[in-house]
């Protein structure tokens, strides 16, 4: 058995961050299934001529699904996505790669690249949303 240096729930405490762990893995496996499809020219086609269609031929939640449909990346990483596979669907819609990872951080592409021109986040500050919500809240965090 292997012996965890910290438990898994320490990796949801990052605030601004979600860290790809097997769980969301398992979450995602059918959503990254329909991204990896979108390799292929034809599936391509498909998707873009009748995407729900498309994307009811995979196992996905329906949230997944929804989210797929709105492009709203946030929320499918929030459901197990991982940016990896996340980018064949942006790719799909001609996105450029700032586009793409700046709606992934809830930022427009210019304060994504203002951002990432002055060095990326600033490793000061928020650490730890446990410990933000007791400071704010004088009890226990989550």
């Amino acid at each position: 058995m292997r012996h965890r240096l910290y438990p898994l729930s320490d990796l949801e405490d990052i605030p601004g961050t979600t860290v790809f762990t097997a769980r969301r893995s398992r979450q995602a496996y059918h959503l990254h299934k329909f991204c990896m499809s979108l390799m292929e020219a034809a599936n391509r086609e498909a998707f873009k001529a009748d995407e729900r269609a498309y994307l009811d031929r995979f196992r996905m939640s329906e949230e997944q699904k929804q989210a797929v449909l709105e492009r709203d990346f946030p929320r499918l990483i929030d459901l197990g996505g991982n940016i990896y596979f996340l980018v064949k669907l942006s790719n799909t819609d001609g996105w450029s790669a700032q586009r793409a990872v700046s709606s992934m951080t809830g930022m427009t592409p210019d304060e994504y690249a203002d951002m990432m021109s002055a060095g990326g986040r600033s490793p000061e500050g928020l650490k730890s949303i446990r410990e933000q919500q007791q400071r704010e809240f004088g009890g226990e965090g989550k």
